[in-house]
């Protein structure tokens, strides 16, 4: 059987902090303190990782984009050929 370890985090509340969060996780169906805790910090920092890789990811493809806009590829037989149909059927005679 696979066992898990845990881990302990301990903070500090104000009164009023505590009781808000109390009444929020009671609003919220949720059996312990801790488990409202959990779960909210969990969901939050999951949104915020998930933020942080897509902004990687779109700086990885703004660089491909860039560098594609920069050093663009010769133009192959089949393109040269596009653009002489192209330029022949837009050409006013």
């Amino acid at each position: 059987m696979k066992t898990s370890t845990q881990s302990r985090f301990d903070t500090r509340l104000s009164k009023e902090q505590k009781e808000f969060f109390e009444y929020a996780a009671q609003l919220g169906g949720f059996r312990t303190l801790t488990e409202f805790v959990i779960h909210s910090t969990q969901k939050h920092a999951a949104q915020i990782v998930e933020k942080h890789q897509s902004i990687l990811q779109s700086k990885k493809d703004q660089a491909v984009f860039f560098d594609a806009l920069m050093n663009p590829p010769k133009p192959n037989t089949n393109l040269k050929k596009a653009i002489a149909r192209y330029n022949k059927a837009t050409t006013k005679k």
